[in-house]
């Protein structure tokens, strides 16, 4: 287990900005990809986007492509996804994620450690 905890979440207008931030301590932060997922009060949790080992590869769900940004800094030991363009469907509890592997997978089966999450409304 790798502890992780955000921060970040907030009450944002349709069109706002918001900066999720996760801290990992622990297991070897730089030896495996991470992760943001969200759910939805009533739905599944769902992949967002997800960076490899190095921060040279990331995938993002269709539905967030163009409008949020996964980046990780290895020397501080932080994950970070800069959301912008929000919209009211985007309102959630984002979590943070720590992979099995050094690949930027998109399955919630492929990560083993979470956050307790962040609330993040966005308003219409």
């Amino acid at each position: 287990q790798v502890p992780l905890v955000e921060s970040g979440g907030g009450l944002v207008q349709a069109g706002g900005s918001l900066r999720l931030s996760c801290a990992a301590s622990g297991r070897t932060f730089t030896n495996y990809a991470m992760g943001w997922f969200r759910q939805a009060p009533g739905k599944e949790r769902e992949f967002v986007a997800s960076i490899s080992w190095s921060g040279t590869t990331s995938s993002y769900a269709a539905s967030v492509l163009g409008r949020f940004t996964i980046s990780r800094d290895n020397a501080k030991n932080m994950l970070y996804l800069q959301m912008n363009s929000l919209k009211p469907d985007d309102t959630a509890v984002y979590y943070c994620a720590s992979a099995r592997s050094t690949v930027a997978n998109t399955r919630v089966a492929d990560f083993g450690s979470w956050g307790q999450g962040t609330q993040v409304t966005v308003s219409s």
